[in-house]
């Protein structure tokens, strides 16, 4: 999935690019409420001069692409609640409805579970639409035969966020021929032990040599 940062301008009509500074505490999932609107088009009609809505949002997603409209530190207008926490202190992601609805859920999922990795987020951090102020939206996990699409959804997000902890984990796991070298190197404490694969910065080297030389070294 192709990710695209296309801000609109600060000048857009009605104060849809608020320009007031955000620090998010949740994300908040949303469905576009149009089963003919791609991402490209969502993201077109926040600068559509015809459109004479405050609403606004962070991300749009579809089978193709996620689409970043407003910085994730800026303050949208989407969740119905005035100055409350829904606008003032959530990311919000629009999920659209047209095309492979199963594809552009599973992108969803992909971009959700990356950005609470990146923040250090579990699915608590998730919220709907509804949960602060009451609109039924994300629409399609409502209703008769969906009742349990939000927390499906959720379940997904979790286990795709397990997936991505468990390869980084992997990732910066020490290598089997590099294990007794490695914990010698902690025991003497030449290094902190953390992220044992990450490439080495000069002035990371000198230290450790450095830390070697006084502990062993002759003066």
């Amino acid at each position: 999935m192709k990710y695209i940062v296309d801000h609109i301008p600060l000048n857009t009509p009605n104060k849809r690019r608020s320009g007031i500074g955000m620090n998010p505490t949740t994300i908040t999932i949303h469905n576009t409420g149009n089963p003919r609107s791609t991402a490209r088009n969502e993201r077109g009609w926040l600068t559509n001069p015809t459109n004479q809505r405050q609403a606004s949002f962070h991300i749009v997603v579809d089978a193709q692409e996620a689409i970043e409209c407003i910085p994730l530190h800026e303050v949208a207008w989407h969740a119905g609640d005035g100055r409350g926490d829904g606008n003032m202190k959530s990311i919000s992601i629009e999920i659209c409805e047209s095309g492979d609805y199963t594809k552009n859920i599973e992108h969803a999922v992909q971009l959700v579970a990356k950005m609470l990795k990146e923040r250090g987020w579990g699915i608590e951090r998730l919220r709907r639409h509804w949960d602060w102020s009451k609109k039924v939206c994300p629409r399609l996990m409502y209703g008769e035969g969906t009742w349990n699409a939000w927390e499906s959804f959720k379940v997904q997000v979790r286990n795709r966020l397990n997936e991505q902890i468990g390869q980084a984990a992997q990732e910066q796991a020490v290598s089997s021929w590099a294990v007794e070298a490695w914990q010698w190197a902690i025991r003497e404490k030449l290094t902190d032990g953390n992220t044992p694969r990450d490439p080495l910065s000069r002035e990371q080297l000198m230290t450790i040599l450095y830390r070697y030389h006084k502990k062993y070294g002759s003066n």
